[in-house]
């Protein structure tokens, strides 16, 4: 059972946050919350209650635990609204301002929102304060994972009385409600410093050094890592030890470069865990695994100078904790769309290649695994859990998502989401919203939530004169929803399923009444390719036979290009056009006994026929 619950709409409603409440199958309830904006205050009430309690309560009444839901736009006013059916600790709040920014705390329990005049902190159980600030011209919001510290950070502005301006990066204390620290921050790109999981560290860069700090100690600088023209850096997520990827971008000549190190080892060169180099790269994006033991280096520049691109050019690499590195080989030329890792930490899948795009998921030694084929696709998601992948479509493509079983690599649901402009995938691994979001799109506003299988089970659109900025889900700690198995069959629902029916391709005239060549299509269309040695049934090469095949392909390529009708059939009429060409079993090594076996046959008959031609020649 799928249900969500929301306040009627009014004509007068404005640019809104909405936080939406949805029932989700077989976990504990957790508060609703809906913000909107509208002309006229609004009271709600929310609460909260556990699986045990609403059973008790016999008001569970076929439905399931919640998962909040936010929509974010321009400005807002933040109301909250009572949940139908649970009425256990009840709480009424009404904030009628218009709201600039909000945020979750990483594991959900906290929400803080910006309403130009304070900031507030409140748990999302109960809708208690937490804490509140004074800072009305807060910009951005930040928990640390632990919700210890409120990051805030407003634009930087100095003025003639203050030249040097005031410092528009702060520290909070939660539990204290004191400012920790005050930092000057003037880019907004890397405003806030990042956290490993347990909070035993922290680290911001300043001036070409990174900053590290132990326990939120932020008064001491505890450790520094100094390299020369450092404009990127990426903290490897969970506990200690903590590792740190740093990217450092070329000039007159040199490489750029990316290195890891481990806290707090940063003596040069001869530390770091490993070392990557490479040109081309006026910007990077590095990615850590869950399990921190890898990171990918998406390397792009702007300018493609052989003009194949005008998207740039990107490059894809890979560095492992234990020193290894690898220049990730894409088998179609083109941009790289996006990357993604596996939550097992074992596999990362990559969309790249002019459209239609492939998508390939590779293993830790940069082989394929498997490879989607092409299609219409430019992003790829892994479900929290790991088991469902889906590849989709969105921008300036038709919006159409494939939801993979990465298990048996078999293909779930196909679903049409027209004008998407964003996609999420719920912490239980079950559902997904769709969105389109201004400014992207300006019109036709909303969202929708689906099951994976392919079926709509609630859809909002924004109403008239509104604009949906942002959709978001309310995050839950790693475990809380554990991994089910894969369905096939959709999910019922009143909304059903926008499942791709399947088109033919436009044909002239003078052509449709002729088959399908390969000349005839637009593109040509890859199928899927299980790529793991042995997966289809054939027999295993030896490094050495693949060395040799890989080397007569070569040759046998290079031969065609400088004589194209080398390899076309001769029509000389002679015997031995006629005869029968030599026949492979696969295995080169095999091959090469038999061909010995033959020349010794051929050997053996024409000395028989000599030896028949020397007793002719003695009887004459």
């Amino acid at each position: 059972m799928f249900q969500s619950d929301s306040p009627p709409a009014d004509d007068n409603m404005a640019n809104s946050l909405i936080f939406q409440n949805y029932y989700i199958s077989d976990f504990r309830l957790t508060a609703a919350v809906i913000l909107i904006t509208q002309s006229g205050d609004l009271t709600g009430q929310c609460c909260s209650v556990d699986h045990q309690t609403a059973r008790r309560m016999q008001i569970f009444k076929g439905h399931s635990p919640s998962i909040n839901f936010k929509l974010l736009a321009k400005s807002i006013t933040v109301q909250l609204f009572r949940i139908p059916f649970l009425f256990t600790k009840p709480f009424n709040f009404r904030d009628p301002l218009q709201s600039r920014y909000v945020a979750f705390s990483k594991d959900g329990t906290l929400f803080a929102w910006c309403n130009g005049e304070k900031v507030t902190v409140v748990k999302v159980a109960d809708g208690s304060q937490v804490r509140s600030f004074d800072l009305p011209k807060t910009a951005m919001l930040e928990f640390s994972p632990l919700n210890t510290v409120l990051a805030t950070w407003q634009v930087y502005s100095k003025t003639q009385d203050n030249p040097q301006g005031d410092a528009n990066l702060q520290l909070w204390d939660l539990k204290t409600g004191t400012c920790l620290k005050a930092l000057y921050q003037k880019k907004v790109q890397g405003w806030c410093p990042s956290w490993s999981d347990d909070e035993k560290i922290a680290v911001r860069s300043v001036n070409n050094e990174l900053h590290f700090f132990e326990n939120n100690d932020f008064i001491n600088i505890a450790n520094k890592l100094h390299l020369q023209k450092v404009s990127e850096f990426m903290l490897s997520p969970g506990n200690q030890p903590s590792k740190v990827a740093v990217y450092v971008p070329g000039s007159k000549g040199a490489p750029s470069f990316v290195r890891l190190y481990q806290y707090p080892n940063f003596g040069g060169t001869t530390c770091a865990l490993a070392n990557k180099s490479f040109f081309k790269a006026d910007r990077v994006t590095m990615l850590w695994n869950k399990k921190a033991t890898a990171v990918l280096v998406q390397a792009s520049i702007e300018v493609d100078k052989t003009g194949a691109s005008y998207y740039g050019e990107q490059t894809l690499h890979y560095l492992a904790t234990n020193g290894e590195t690898a220049a990730v080989q894409l088998q179609k030329n083109g941009p790289i769309y996006d990357v993604a890792w596996s939550p097992s930490s074992t596999e990362f899948c990559v969309v790249y290649g002019f459209m239609p795009a492939k998508a390939t998921v590779y293993n830790l030694k940069c082989d394929p695994v498997f490879d989607f084929g092409t299609g219409p696709r430019n992003a790829v998601y892994y479900s929290p859990q790991g088991h469902i992948l889906v590849l989709a479509g969105f921008g300036n493509l038709r919006g159409q998502m494939e939801v993979w079983d990465v298990k048996k690599w078999k293909q779930v649901s196909k679903p049409q989401v027209p004008d998407s402009t964003h996609f999420a995938w719920c912490p239980d691994g079950e559902h997904v919203v769709t969105s389109t979001c201004a400014p992207r799109l300006r019109v036709s506003n909303g969202y929708k939530i689906w099951h994976y299988t392919g079926t709509v089970l609630y859809k909002q659109d924004t109403p008239t004169g509104t604009e949906l900025w942002e959709t978001v889900w309310q995050p839950f700690p790693d475990g809380t929803f554990p991994e089910r198995p894969v369905k096939y069959q959709a999910t019922p629902s009143e909304l059903g399923s926008t499942e791709a029916k399947p088109t033919q391709a436009y044909r002239p005239p003078a052509l449709r009444n002729k088959p399908v060549t390969a000349s005839s299509k637009l593109h040509e269309e890859e199928p899927p390719q299980n790529m793991r040695p042995g997966a289809t049934g054939d027999k295993q090469l030896s490094k050495t036979a693949l060395k040799n095949q890989k080397k007569r392909e070569a040759k046998k390529a290079a031969k065609q290009e400088i004589n194209p009708d080398a390899l076309e059939p001769q029509s000389d009429p002679s015997p031995a056009s006629n005869a029968q060409p030599e026949t492979s079993c696969g295995d080169p090594e095999t091959d090469k006994k038999i061909k010995s076996v033959k020349k010794l046959e051929k050997m053996e008959k024409e000395a028989q026929l000599m030896k028949e031609l020397e007793d002719l020649q003695l009887k004459v």
